[in-house]
């Protein structure tokens, strides 16, 4: 089923991860953002900026997983573009979200 209609600014998903409320947290290529989606409501209940636009994918960690990771790509950026865009291919912290992750599952082979 249809979760959530991204908006024109928010471009396209790319990786994803669910926190400790249920929320889907998205990462927007090309949107330069990560943003949390609430699936029972389809609606977007918080965005990030980040400082560069081609944001790839998203997990927490940390000790109790309060800590954000996001990924960015500067992978296809011509020299220009990388000039203006310092931070492409960088990964990010975020702290202060409010929420948590959930610790992964880990199966035997």
């Amino acid at each position: 089923r249809l979760l959530y209609h991204l908006e024109k600014e928010e471009q396209m998903p790319d990786g994803m991860c669910i926190d400790a409320e249920g929320k889907l947290w998205v990462a927007c290529i090309d949107g330069g953002r990560v943003i949390r989606i609430d699936p029972e409501t389809g609606k977007r209940i918080q965005t990030v900026r980040l400082p560069t636009p081609r944001i790839t994918s998203c997990c927490f960690g940390g000790k109790d997983y309060s800590e954000m990771y996001v990924t960015s790509a500067y992978d296809g950026l011509d020299e220009s573009t990388l000039a203006k865009e310092p931070h492409a291919g960088e990964i990010f912290k975020i702290t202060g979200l409010g929420v948590k992750g959930i610790p992964q599952n880990f199966y035997a082979a």
